[in-house]
């Protein structure tokens, strides 16, 4: 039976009430996998760039409400999908959550949410361990969704058929979280980055325990936990 719950990721609000509702009718949860992401530049309504709110701050405050839900209900996974765009991120700590300067700004801005989805698949391991919960970061390909919907209107007539042509369906796309959401033995590579249906190693940017710590601590105080 598929339930169809009202979740906004570009508010903070929503979040709140989305876990709250979910909470007070739902007993059981085992299994949450953050795979909402947009690509579009502007503002959300706590102030916040629209893409690192929706690919990371909204997920991150979301996964921190139902932990505990996971918990009681172990074994249970998270699968937080990234992307392999995190290679070009950059996280600057003292202005997270603000759009990147710069003509790129919006690409900029998609590359380092899915670095700060790598991670937090990282940190959130760390703090899960001897839990009976795993998760894990993943690449789904190159997928042929809607996520581009917002390109320029001068970049879709070059980009769109290269989309067609060259990218996987959705079907093909989510493979890989359904391979962290679903395989055996997994659980010894809790808070490690998938692609291809198999484990990868992402940038060292990505592997920066330190960083993985800083960007945790300030998307709690940016969320208000």
């Amino acid at each position: 039976e598929v339930l169809f719950m009202q979740l906004d990721l570009a508010s903070l609000r929503s979040v709140r009430a989305f876990a709250s509702a979910f909470l007070r009718q739902e007993p059981h949860l085992h299994l949450l996998i953050n795979n909402a992401g947009v690509s579009a530049g502007g503002t959300t309504e706590d102030g916040f760039s629209l893409p690192f709110q929706v690919n990371h701050l909204g997920h991150f405050l979301l996964t921190q409400l139902l932990l505990e839900r996971l918990q009681s209900c172990a074994p249970s996974r998270v699968v937080i999908v990234a992307s392999s765009a995190h290679r070009a991120g950059r996280l600057r700590l003292d202005a997270l959550g603000r759009p990147p300067p710069g003509p790129l700004s919006t690409f900029q801005d998609y590359c380092d949410s899915k670095l700060a989805n790598v991670l937090h698949a990282r940190e959130l391991a760390t703090r899960l361990q001897g839990t009976q919960v795993t998760c894990y970061a993943v690449h789904p390909g190159f997928v042929n969704t809607e996520l581009f919907r917002h390109a320029p209107l001068w970049l879709k007539p070059l980009f769109l058929p290269l989309v067609w042509l060259f990218f996987c369906d959705a079907a093909e796309g989510a493979q890989t979280s359904l391979h962290c959401a679903t395989h055996d033995g997994l659980e010894r590579f809790s808070g490690r980055y998938f692609a291809d249906c198999r484990l990868q190693e992402p940038r060292p940017p990505a592997r920066d325990d330190r960083l993985a710590l800083a960007l945790w601590e300030a998307s709690e105080r940016l969320v208000g936990l």
